[in-house]
């Protein structure tokens, strides 16, 4: 599996200006969390724009560079693409907008402006999701010759769509904290804004569905990043075997994602698991190590029987 850097950019140039506009945008954010003493929810309240920026910067290049894996273009894929960039830099240009007016941007319905701003944003992702499965569906039906790259691309582009699926608790009504003006939380059990871990601020005090969100969404670049460590380092593996062992890693990440959703809903810290959560992650872990070892025991056969 190889990547094509100049190929991608070529190929994507609609991303690749997202990708520079999320970076230059990361850094004045950085800028402002240093200089700006502000702090919105218990934390700077440039860190929102940050984080937002740089993880549109990893979906940018991300997704370019599975792109340039097609082997042919895709009017419905160039389309959507240009319908991810345009929502993205409204998301952004909100969050930038209400951080400069000292507001919260998520689930703040204060005023009728902040509401609607609010409302756009939430709208704007709905548009998003469509695009971003409407390019899964191109790339699963198209038949992309490297194998495994295949099958790291159609992996993480699912699982990304659960990850943001698994945002969608966040609005709903039995996450409204009770506070006027506030439509949602990204914590259950306790207030938005109180202890966190460092950088990412997941509550430590109960639960915090930004988890799951943030896990699901990253299988964008984890199954690739695995792809290419199992093509690096167990070459002498068939594609079939490698493909096999993403399938069964993809299993275990979606399962993952359901499950770190499911102990915030219940209102645990993230590293403070009751014994059921333990017992789910321990299945879960024996199941994904019964599966690679059947799909490695398969392959042993195979080559044994080759060799008779």
């Amino acid at each position: 599996m190889t990547t094509d850097v100049l190929r991608a950019t070529r190929m994507n140039r609609p991303l690749m200006v997202l990708v520079s506009v999320m970076a230059v945008l990361a850094a004045v954010a950085v800028v402002g969390i240093l200089v700006d003493p502000r702090v919105l929810t218990g934390a700077p309240i440039w860190l929102k724009p940050f984080k937002f920026a740089v993880s549109f910067v990893l979906y940018g290049a991300t997704l370019a560079w599975m792109l340039s894996l097609l082997p042919r273009r895709s009017r419905a894929v160039e389309r959507a693409v240009v319908v991810i960039v345009a929502v993205a830099i409204v998301e952004n240009a909100c969050i930038i907008g209400q951080v400069i007016r000292g507001q919260a941007s998520h689930f703040n319905a204060s005023t009728p402006l902040n509401a609607a701003l609010f409302a756009a944003m939430g709208a704007a992702i709905m548009v998003l999701f469509i695009a971003h499965l409407v390019i899964g569906i191109v790339v699963l039906i198209q038949r992309i010759p490297d194998r495994v790259a295949a099958t790291a691309v159609r992996w993480g582009l699912g699982l990304s769509l659960l990850g943001m699926l698994a945002a969608v608790p966040m609005a709903l009504p039995m996450q409204d904290p009770g506070i006027e003006g506030i439509g949602g939380a990204h914590s259950v059990g306790v207030p938005d804004g109180g202890p966190g871990l460092p950088i990412v601020g997941w509550s430590t005090t109960g639960g915090d569905l930004r988890i799951g969100h943030f896990v699901g969404l990253h299988a964008l670049q984890a199954l690739p990043i695995l792809a290419i460590l199992l093509t690096r380092f167990a070459a002498r593996w068939d594609d079939r075997t490698r493909a096999r062992l993403l399938a069964v890693a993809g299993s275990a990440y979606g399962v993952l994602t359901v499950l770190l959703t499911w102990q915030a809903l219940r209102e645990q810290p993230l590293l403070r698991p009751d014994a059921t959560t333990l017992a789910a992650v321990a299945a879960l872990v024996v199941a994904t190590a019964t599966a690679t070892g059947l799909v490695l025991a398969r392959r042993r056969r195979s080559e044994l029987a080759l060799a008779a």
